[in-house]
């Protein structure tokens, strides 16, 4: 039988839907890749793009991705505002050079990297200038109603920068650490050392979301805080604060959560805000009736332990979030040896992999001297170093494991599942929930090229990747059913 047409009308429609019909995956589909290797001899790269086909590849190593099988939101990627970096920002940068680096970190036009989270810290840190609470009194004394309560400290840089950030992204998360409280609530009578006493229980609660409040009236909405940083150390030089999970769990239970549940509007608590190498702490404030309900999330630490730890602790409380919250860079072992691929690795595929939804690093930005610090780390490291001098900007590590992934797996993405390779290769990915594409981001800590096929839907490519490199490969899952 012969198929007759109309001389007007063009078969080439025909025979496309007829291809489609009986071939439907015979189309070959571009693979966006982007490329940094250890030594940024090749920085975020746009490199000749992999090609799905048809088939399952051949390779030994294999990432099969399955796009149904979905996991966690993400809230975003991004590090730290500490005093150190909002001042840098704001006194050692001209508006010119201020306004550019802030669209390359925040912003989406162009090469923007869009970082969608962030954390403050209330009071100072180390990287502060000096050491100061926001409720410090002249002689000392308690001041249990907050009469001294104050966030003028920050006016000058962390407010304007923050609002900056807010400006170019007002999607972005900002949540927000005490590193201690107010001297006269601990039993050290000072910001170093000591524990907070039990009276001031509800002084501090009242204290935490009065800044809340002075910084949603600058602005500067805070969707999270934690109730103390690092609270399983007390730093000699610098502020700190030891408080338990007995401790945190009176403090959650019988105070600070009740206040935010009458308020009705937030913000959120996250618990621990410490290390991966003591999941009994969460745990144990978790497992109290009073504090549980209140919880959000437990807020993890790259400083000991291991990464894993926070999937026993999903896996115990599974409507409980999970962020990394801090990681530094620097000058130490591994981070020095390990480079790159071992931030790419822990901080973004690893703390995803065990169920994160937002992953940040330390200080956004220090200067040419790993500072200005107050006591605490001298070798940390910025995402971006100011040279305080010129204002010129280097970018580290820590830069590109963050633009891997915030530049292309935007807010509101899922996790689904893919395959673990071993071999040095490490990988997570990711669907965009608004418009469908498929994001995979892989690490090669080998100081070998490692050869991969990643599979999804039927269909498979094959890539190379560099000696100690972390790539990102980025496509549409029904592309190629419409080629």
């Amino acid at each position: 039988m012969r198929l007759r047409f109309h001389k007007a009308r063009s078969t080439r429609p025909f025979i496309l839907l007829l291809a489609l019909a009986f071939a439907p995956f015979s189309y070959a589909q571009d693979v966006a890749v982007w490329i940094t290797t250890a030594d940024h001899q090749r920085a975020l790269e746009a490199s000749a793009p992999a090609q799905f086909e048809a088939g399952n590849g051949a390779n030994a190593l294999r990432i099969d991705i399955d796009d149904a099988k979905r996991y966690q939101e993400i809230v975003g990627f991004g590090a730290s505002l500490t005093d150190s970096s909002a001042w840098l920002i704001q006194h050692k940068l001209d508006q010119p050079q201020r306004d550019a680096l802030l669209k390359e970190l925040f912003g989406r036009d162009g090469d923007g990297l869009g970082l969608s989270f962030s954390r403050l810290t209330i009071g100072a840190s180390d990287f502060s200038r000096h050491h100061y609470s926001l409720d410090d009194t002249p002689d000392g004394k308690p001041d249990p109603e907050l009469k001294h309560f104050s966030i003028d400290e920050n006016r000058g840089d962390v407010i304007p920068v923050a609002r900056a950030m807010l400006a170019i992204n007002p999607q972005l998360k900002i949540m927000a650490s005490p590193w201690s409280a107010p001297g006269w609530m601990k039993d050290t009578n000072s910001l170093i050392q000591g524990k907070l006493l039990p009276q001031y229980y509800d002084a501090f609660s009242r204290y935490l979301l009065k800044y809340v409040d002075a910084y949603a009236a600058e602005g500067v909405p805070i969707f999270a805080l934690t109730v103390q940083n690092e609270p399983d150390y007390e730093p000699k030089d610098y502020p700190g604060m030891r408080l338990n999970a007995p401790a945190r769990a009176r403090l959650i239970g019988d105070h600070l959560g009740p206040m935010i549940a009458a308020r009705g509007n937030g913000p959120l608590i996250f618990d621990w805000d410490h290390n991966w190498d003591k999941p009994q702490e969460p745990l144990g404030v978790l497992g109290d009736a009073k504090a549980k309900p209140h919880v959000a999330a437990v807020a993890w630490h790259c400083y000991g332990g291991d990464v894993a730890a926070q999937s026993p602790v999903h896996d115990a409380f599974p409507d409980k979030d999970a962020y990394m919250t801090e990681c530094s860079g620097g000058d130490w072992e591994p981070v020095r040896s390990g480079g790159l691929p071992l931030q790419m690795k822990n901080i973004i595929i690893r703390s995803a992999r065990h169920w994160a939804r937002g992953a940040l690093f330390w200080n956004l930005a220090l200067d040419e001297n790993n500072g200005p610090y107050a006591g605490g780390c001298d070798t940390c490291r910025g995402v971006v170093t100011i040279d305080s001098r010129t204002g010129a900007i280097t970018r580290t590590d820590e830069y590109y494991a963050l633009a891997h992934a915030s530049r292309f797996v935007r807010q509101g993405a899922h996790r689904i599942a893919s395959s673990e390779t071993g071999d040095d290769l490490d990988n997570v990915a990711f669907r965009n929930a608004d418009d469908g594409s498929l994001v995979l981001l892989v690490s090669n800590a080998a100081k070998q090229p490692r050869r991969f096929t990643a599979t999804q839907g039927g269909r498979a490519f094959d890539y190379t990747l560099p000696a100690r490199s972390v790539a990102t490969f980025v496509w549409k899952p029904d592309a190629a059913q419409h080629d």
